[in-house]
């Protein structure tokens, strides 16, 4: 495993606990999956297949057990979405479900979001003939359709599916398709959806690419309200308006936060963390909250606002490779960062406990006859406290030699033995074995 370091430069005691979870691409290192502690030590890493991604790791729930969600597909560098399925694992690291689009189309990396009733709201996109020429493009042109869809995961049957063509018109856009025919005009970008707080079944859809979030009535499809863009439904107050924005959110309070990247091209002078509050008998939006970095990040996509249970902001920065916790006033309570230009389209804190169902990895290296370094690792247990070491005269007659406290994800022992064969038990905190290696000599 070769996942990029995370450098953590603020760790606050009042930061709020849990892991913290990234899907590392485009920098050094490995793509893929990864979870750290608050000191950036890995604690568990998933790498992509070659030529994949992996996007929005987090910790969801479905039929009652906390599990690990996350995109993974080719994202084709012209387009700007994704083609793949959504993964589903335990807290074993085992599968559970792989959610992919129906009705012909794959599943794009924007959003994933788990249902109580157990269906999975995903984004996908689809490339339609259209003539353009009312928006100054081609009357011969591509139009990029963004597609949401609510699937039952464990039959994978389509329950609802919207389109934005025929929602919302071409001139609402932001974004100019060319003059050249055959070019795909990504006019709307879909990048979040999230359900009403009042349980009504309707949601919130973000569109970047018109500078506006959507409320979609769950029955018909039809667009309620807009936040933002061209048409609000509401007046916007002051600090309230957005550009290219990410991750529209309800939180329980009935307030709104969002991703405010403000680029590219450049419409903001940085980008922020905002959270917003709807006045329904006068409609009009007020600014609540609002997180920027310092010094001052401005990202051209990606990102989000996590609201943690004790009301601290959990920011990644998206295509900027930089997660930074705020407090409810805020003060930066985490500050961290990965090499430039790696980014992570989203990251998140959450509680996270696994055991996983493959066994401890072990590594051996003699430096001669009597000395030998053992190296203990389990990718993705979160309760190891120790590693015992055994050795014998052949993998069948192993013998408890020492034992250590664990170091991090992969702990060196020295050992003085002339024994040929190795083996590694995980301690819990109480001394109880959690999982042994299998053999390995020298």
């Amino acid at each position: 495993l070769q996942p990029p370091d995370v450098y953590v430069s603020t760790d606050s005691p009042q930061a709020a606990p849990g892991d913290i979870l990234l899907t590392p691409t485009h920098g050094y290192g490995q793509s893929g999956a990864m979870i750290i502690n608050s000191h950036g030590g890995l604690v568990w890493f998933h790498q992509a297949p070659a030529g994949d991604i992996d996007a929005d790791l987090q910790v969801q729930s479905y039929e009652g057990q906390p599990v690990l969600t996350w995109w993974q597909g080719q994202v084709p560098a012209r387009l700007g979405v994704g083609f793949g399925s959504d993964e589903i694992y335990s807290s074993t690291y085992t599968p559970v479900a792989t959610v992919s689009a129906g009705n012909g189309y794959q599943a794009d990396l924007h959003e994933m979001q788990i249902t109580p009733q157990g269906s999975a709201f995903i984004t996908a996109y689809s490339l339609v003939d259209a003539n353009l020429s009312s928006v100054g493009g081609s009357s011969d042109g591509v139009l990029q359709d963004a597609i949401l869809q609510e699937v039952d995961i464990k039959t994978g049957l389509v329950m609802f599916e919207w389109h934005a063509d025929g929602h919302v018109a071409l001139g609402d856009s932001y974004s100019h398709p060319s003059s050249s025919a055959g070019q795909p005009w990504d006019y709307f970008h879909l990048n979040s959806v999230s359900l009403d707080p009042w349980g009504d079944g309707n949601f919130i859809v973000s569109s970047r690419n018109t500078w506006a979030a959507y409320e979609i009535n769950h029955l018909s499809g039809a667009v309620m309200w807009r936040l933002g863009g061209k048409h609000s439904s509401f007046r916007m107050g002051p600090g309230t308006g957005f550009a290219y924005q990410h991750d529209v959110r309800w939180q329980p309070n009935h307030t709104l936060t969002l991703f405010d990247d403000g680029a590219t091209p450049k419409a903001h002078s940085q980008s922020r963390a905002i959270s917003e509050s709807i006045d329904w008998a006068h409609r009009s939006v007020g600014l609540v909250g609002r997180d920027v970095h310092t010094p001052p990040i401005l990202t051209g996509s990606q990102g989000n606002d996590q609201i943690l249970p004790g009301g601290n902001s959990f920011v990644g920065w998206g295509e900027e490779p930089y997660i930074t916790e705020f407090s409810p006033s805020g003060q930066v309570l985490f500050d961290a960062h990965f090499p430039s230009p790696g980014q992570s389209y989203r990251a998140y804190r959450f509680p996270w406990s696994a055991t996983p169902a493959a066994p401890p990895a072990v590594g051996v290296r003699a430096s001669n006859a009597e000395l030998v370094s053992v190296y203990a690792s389990w990718n993705g247990a979160t309760g190891v406290s120790a590693w015992r070491v055994l050795g014998g005269g052949s993998p069948t007659t192993l013998a408890p030699i020492t034992t250590v406290a664990s170091t991090g994800f992969e702990t060196a022992i020295a050992v003085s033995t002339t024994d040929p064969d190795f083996a590694v038990q995980a301690l819990g905190p109480e001394g109880q074995v959690l999982g042994t290696s299998a053999a390995a000599s020298r």
